[in-house]
């Protein structure tokens, strides 16, 4: 019986333009980050965003994101996030561990996406005195861990609030490609850039091998991360075929139509049980109500999948994802 998957986007394929590519890239060139291939990064998302920025490649999202808010809190400092974020939930301490000590503080939200009002709940108790950590930066996710978007508005609102409050802004976007596709907008406006110090720009999910990039909108913070990147034991010998895996995903925006066609399979999944959804469907992840009897009768039809919780299930679609996969799951799901 053939398995048709549906755990994680990270089980996709990589897209045939990335490894063609990294087989173009197989000659020889300055090492580490002075070949051509990553001294151009900085124009070419400069020109996506319409802002000056310095990207830096790596290998997991998790070190993009530790990467960014190590360069922006002290150790000594606060991250505020909400409580299902990825950096809270998902990256083993990696935040904690980059930023020598920093604490993460958690904020609430419907559809893992806080607002000024929740944020304002967790830092404004905060006596500023050397007895408590302050608050630095703001983590925002775009889409968050449970499939939802924020608007341009709703990012706009957040990003005012942070520099209001005196808070840095990173954004990470391991699903930013669902995010724009989503939104119909520009990749500046699905990340209010003006309001944002840094920005983890996911590739590995939707189509990439091996390579993340890091944008730093605070250009000034460029020197200091890459040092840190070093010495998280990320800068690669070979950075070329890094920095032509991201060259390959903007080519012909095949991570924006990646993007929309995760997105197209979710909503088949989605409309097969709208009555089964825990929340509306914004990307490429879809939860649903469903009991233990019924999450084995659809394994045992070779669906794979995570179990979000006693009572539901996570089904994430990828770019590949087949109209026929999705149009199965979804007859499944209709017949339990």
């Amino acid at each position: 019986m053939t398995t048709r998957l549906f755990v994680s986007d990270n089980s996709a394929a990589v897209h045939p333009h990335v490894w063609e590519a990294m087989r173009a890239a197989d000659a020889p060139d300055m090492p580490y980050d002075g070949d051509a291939l990553s001294q151009g990064l900085d124009a070419r998302f400069s020109a996506l965003f319409g802002r000056e920025c310095a990207v830096v490649w790596a290998g997991t999202g998790t070190a993009a994101n530790a990467l960014a808010l190590a360069c922006l809190t002290p150790p000594f400092g606060g991250i505020v996030c909400h409580y299902d974020a990825h950096v809270e939930a998902d990256e083993g301490g990696a935040p904690e561990f980059f930023t020598h000590g920093a604490k993460l503080m958690l904020a609430q939200g419907e559809g893992a996406k806080v607002t000024p009002e929740t944020i304002a709940a967790v830092i404004d108790p905060i006596r500023n005195d050397v007895h408590r950590v302050q608050p630095v930066t703001l983590a925002l996710t775009q889409a968050t861990e449970q499939g939802r978007v924020y608007t341009p508005d709703e990012l706009a609102a957040l990003t005012g609030f942070a520099r209001e409050r005196g808070l840095r802004v990173h954004l990470d976007g391991a699903r930013f490609a669902n995010a724009v596709a989503h939104l119909g907008c520009s990749a500046a406006e699905a990340a209010a850039v003006q309001g944002i110090d840094s920005l983890s720009f996911g590739f590995i999910k939707n189509g990439g091998m091996g390579a993340e990039a890091l944008l730093l909108f605070d250009t000034a913070l460029a020197d200091q991360c890459r040092r840190r990147h070093k010495r998280a034991g990320q800068l690669q010998s070979k950075g070329r075929y890094m920095a032509a895996q991201l060259h390959a995903m903007l080519d012909d925006d095949i991570w924006l139509e990646n993007g929309r066609a995760a997105n197209r399979a979710a909503r088949i999944v989605a409309e097969a049980a709208p009555e089964r959804l825990l929340d509306q469907v914004d990307a490429n992840e879809v939860f649903m109500r469903l009991s233990p009897q019924e999450r084995e009768a659809l394994r045992a039809q070779g669906f794979a999948f995570y179990d979000w919780s006693d009572t539901s299930a996570r089904f994430v679609t990828a770019w590949n994802t087949s109209a026929e996969d999705a149009g199965a799951l979804a007859s499944a799901l209709s017949a339990l």
